[in-house]
């Protein structure tokens, strides 16, 4: 995993977020950490310079091999992450999520969902209190359509770098004891995508989205959510439905949004 941004404000939200990534990321060499902050006041560059040099000492200090840190003037976030996400060729951004409100809200919090539907990189989407105790599994949502789009190598290279189990739900109001045709053929087509994974599926009878992802994640240890925003709807109602909202907003759990 290469080129993995890490943008900072120096909120709490977002530098648990980083200490979350720090933890995640220590003993790969492969990894180059980009600690990254954008100021708004040109006096505030020192500032910027001091505290992410401190932070680059801590992810030093916890086992990240290669970490460079990038500052800049700005009032674009997302102009500026997304120009810098292509000019890298990131593999990964790493965002904080903070609460719903605006005054809870932190320049990394309040763009973080805008970031996600950027089809730049993957976005890491870490809770506010989210702890790194390890990826041991991964659950991947699946409304079982188009499954020939599923980012099967971006899949499948999160479970070798994790040595994850994958766990793939699907969330459907109308499913009952026994699934239908339709849903054992993808089923199966998926197994052969997947098949050296040895996936296991979940079928959930479940009226509430978030809900059931929620329950599901606490009842098999779950430890990171992956969700394609173009291929399943699941972020599209995040960024516009107060219910799903909730999915993000409430999850304990790292969310990950893949682009095609």
């Amino acid at each position: 995993m290469k080129n993995v941004i890490i943008p900072v404000d120096f909120s709490e939200t977002s530098l648990n977020a980083a200490r979350y990534a720090a933890s995640m990321l220590a003993g790969q060499p492969a990894a180059n950490v980009i600690l990254y902050n954008m100021f708004t006041k040109l006096e505030d560059a020192d500032t910027s310079t001091e505290n992410l040099e401190s932070l680059a000492k801590e992810f030093n200090d916890k086992g990240v091999v290669n970490t460079e840190i990038i500052k800049e003037l700005g009032d674009d976030l997302i102009d500026s992450l997304d120009r810098l996400a292509f000019q890298k060729a990131s593999s990964l951004i790493v965002m904080g999520l903070t609460g719903r409100s605006s005054i809870a809200q932190t320049l990394i919090g309040s763009n973080t969902l805008k970031m996600a539907e950027k089809n730049v990189c993957p976005v890491l989407i870490i809770p506010p209190d989210a702890k790194y105790n390890g990826i041991n599994n991964i659950a991947f949502t699946s409304d079982f359509k188009d499954v020939e789009m599923m980012p099967v190598l971006f899949i499948t290279k999160m479970l070798d770098l994790f040595k994850a189990s994958l766990h793939i739900i699907n969330v459907d109001s109308e499913h009952y004891i026994s699934l239908d045709e339709t849903y054992e053929n993808t089923k199966q087509q998926i197994k052969e995508m997947l098949g050296n994974y040895n996936p296991e599926f979940y079928f959930m009878r479940w009226h509430v989205f978030h809900e059931a992802i929620n329950q599901f994640a606490a009842d098999y240890n779950i430890d990171m959510i992956l969700t394609v925003p173009k291929y399943h709807s699941m972020l599209s109602r995040v960024l516009g439905n107060t219910h799903t909202k909730e999915l993000v907003y409430h999850s304990t759990i790292p969310v990950l949004a893949i682009h095609q």
